[in-house]
């Protein structure tokens, strides 16, 4: 689900209006996050994995095809479904910051549920925000900032910046490949 300027304008604010159901529901996010990890999987997977019961499966595994970033790979029983890529550039409504909404930032947002850090910080700093700090917590693991450096440049706290950060590791590495052997600012120093 690529932007390219040859889409219908109508095509693309459907596509936009699909992907934001996603980033304001944890549940449909943590279920689109599995199955891009999972390249492909049936409801009873869906059930079976996520814990869900199955009216709630086939219920969110049906919205996500109707929103369009679900599609059913076979015609067969059972049915398999996969994850279409996202990949949507938004501007913040100041024209200030711009974001991509990626798979990584819709499963980081499915950890919403699980995780109280992420919960609170999309709280306080919206969508936007989050996708800001999950930039930093990418170039964090590739060792090209600390957290310090993102509480100054966000006006966070560096403790705040440092929970985020380690909150998003595993998106991080799940989702973007950066090995365990790099080093990390902590609040008590670098640690590798």
């Amino acid at each position: 689900m690529s932007r390219t300027s040859n889409r219908a304008d109508g095509d693309i604010v459907q596509d936009f209006l699909s992907v934001a159901d996603l980033l304001e529901e944890p549940q449909l996010a943590q279920l689109y996050a599995y199955l891009a990890r999972e390249g492909e999987a049936t409801v009873q997977d869906v059930m079976d994995d996520l814990e869900l019961a199955q009216g709630t499966a086939y219920s969110y595994v049906n919205r996500l095809v109707d929103a369009g970033v679900v599609h059913a790979t076979d015609d067969e029983q059972p049915r398999r479904y996969a994850a279409r890529e996202i990949d949507l550039t938004v501007t913040t409504a100041a024209g200030d910051r711009e974001y991509t909404i990626t798979p990584a930032l819709i499963d980081a947002v499915g950890r919403r549920e699980t995780d109280a850090d992420i919960d609170t910080y999309i709280d306080r700093h919206g969508v936007a925000g989050f996708a800001t700090a999950l930039t930093y917590a990418v170039a964090r693991e590739r060792g090209e900032v600390t957290h310090r450096l993102m509480a100054e440049d966000l006006d966070i706290s560096p403790l705040a910046a440092e929970m985020i950060l380690q909150a998003l590791r595993p998106v991080v590495h799940e989702h973007y490949g950066i090995g365990e052997d790099v080093c990390h600012d902590t609040e008590e120093g670098a640690n590798v």
